[in-house]
């Protein structure tokens, strides 16, 4: 054979070798990372064949699949429009985003390893593979009452059962139709996801959970009394000052209380009077007198800085980590940079609720398979003791008064005692306040928790905004919970 021959062979080898090690790699090493691409047409369109599971509230499908005559086979449809839109999420042509279609995709739409047995089955039985069904925790009464009552507002609202963790209702307003960026259109689906992210007011974010934090405001100040009676040091009946403003240490500034007036005659309060009146220079004085470490650590047993799945994740509440005096006396009244999800403040009152112990929140109470088979179920966890039996009751005394004689009046339900507090939270100059509402019920032996934030829903100063806007909606999910 001659050298150009010899030459031309040694080409054509090289050309058949990198062909079959391109083929190998592609085949074998590859494979995942490009079946799980998100512009794999292929991938995507054998992924529409399979009839996704549907997820339940109580035994009614708030996204469900329904047969096309189109090549995706199938369609996601959410029946319940915006109601569920932040729990569901959406599932397009460009897969699974937010809520239970994201977080817990592998169990929709059948590839988890706990279906492998069934996929199994599926290939040898014949049977249409099929996804697993989400059961949630959602009590459809208390997340209509939430969903009504919060309104055309802007905020959110989270209620929980104290004893168990699970999630009653989860609301986030603005909302928007899933089925709007679910459909087979691919022109008008872009169309419509784009208006949505461009939207100022943001609807694609659950407030409940995530997206910016907010200040607390005198919520928190549940934190701060958990904190002193924790310590030993005070009681409810423990004096603090409570004139019509704090100075503050190395500044000039003063703390005010709201409406800068007295929070009693006689210029001080005990722990108990400033709660139900939610008077700002206590607090700014007690958190000073407990410090930073312990306000933190206390902060922490009841969940700030965790992150938790439910099983979407919840963004971390925060306590700046470098307090001096001043922040600290700001901290303690929920302002300075504490921030917080609604999520996190549910779990606050949940705590107290529980004797003190908080659980940890879920949303998913059980996952079915497509022959009607339990696959999984949710077991109640303890997160945290955030606090003694003996300092829960303590709070939950100051916090059924704040409610009956104090800023709370507005979430009273007759025959029920309810416990609560109120909270102004201001974020910026010349801007309304946000209004919240914790609070739980029955007090003695509650079934549900909740949080309310409106944003913007107060008038900035003024400790009754938190009363008479947050307070009426959280009336209205308890009592769906406890009349049902």
């Amino acid at each position: 054979m001659n050298a150009p021959i010899r030459r031309l062979s040694f080409i054509v080898g090289m050309l058949f070798a990198s062909l079959l090690v391109s083929t190998t790699l592609i085949q074998y090493v590859f494979a995942a990372d490009l079946n799980a691409r998100a512009d794999n047409r292929r991938t995507l369109l054998a992924t529409y064949a399979r009839e996704r599971g549907e997820i339940l509230v109580g035994q009614t499908p708030v996204a469900t699949s329904v047969p096309t005559d189109d090549e995706f086979k199938f369609q996601r449809e959410y029946p319940e429009d915006g109601r569920y839109a932040h729990v569901t999420g959406f599932y397009s042509f460009y897969g699974a985003v937010g809520g239970l279609e994201q977080a817990e995709d592998a169990l929709l739409s059948g590839s988890s390893d706990k279906l492998f047995y069934r996929r199994v089955s599926d290939l040898f039985t014949g049977r249409r593979a099929q996804g697993a069904t989400i059961e949630t925790t959602l009590d459809p009464a208390v997340q209509k009452a939430a969903d009504a009552a919060l309104g055309d507002a802007r905020g959110a609202v989270v209620a929980l059962d104290p004893k168990t963790g699970a999630i009653l209702a989860m609301v986030s307003h603005p909302t928007f139709d899933p089925n709007t960026v679910a459909g087979h259109d691919l022109g008008e689906l872009d169309a419509n996801y784009q208006k949505l992210t461009e939207d100022e007011d943001r609807p694609l974010v659950n407030r409940a959970i995530g997206g910016d934090l907010y200040p607390p405001g005198s919520v928190f100040k549940v934190v701060v009394a958990a904190a002193a009676l924790s310590d030993g040091e005070y009681t409810s009946d423990s004096v603090l000052p409570g004139g019509a403003a704090l100075d503050l240490p190395l500044t000039d500034a003063t703390l005010p209380n709201n409406g800068n007036v007295p929070c009693s005659p006689t210029n001080e309060v005990t722990l108990k009077q400033a709660m139900v009146v939610s008077c700002n220079p206590a607090f700014g004085e007690l958190g000073m007198k407990i410090g930073a470490d312990k306000l933190r650590d206390q902060a922490a047993k009841f969940g700030f800085g965790d992150s938790p799945a439910v099983p979407m994740r919840v963004t971390p509440s925060s306590v700046p980590a470098e307090l001096n005096a001043p922040q600290l006396a700001q901290s303690s009244v929920g302002q300075f940079d504490v921030r917080t999800t609604p999520m996190q403040m549910a779990m606050v009152a949940a705590g107290v609720a529980n004797d003190g112990v908080v659980m940890q929140p879920y949303l998913v109470q059980s996952v079915i398979g497509s022959d009607l088979s339990v696959i999984d179920s949710a077991e109640p966890t303890e997160l945290s003791q955030a606090v003694d039996s003996e300092v829960a009751g303590q709070l939950t005394d100051m916090l059924v008064a704040t409610v009956e004689e104090g800023t709370g009046r507005r979430a009273q339900i007759p025959g029920v005692q309810v416990a609560g507090k109120t909270g102004t939270a201001e974020h910026g100059e010349g801007r309304r306040a946000h209004a919240w509402f914790i609070s739980f019920a029955p007090a003695d032996d509650p079934e549900i928790a909740v949080a309310v934030i409106v944003e913007d829903g107060g008038i900035a100063n003024t400790e009754t905004s938190g009363g008479s806007v947050a307070a009426p909606i959280a009336r209205q999910v308890m009592e769906a919970r406890l009349t049902r």
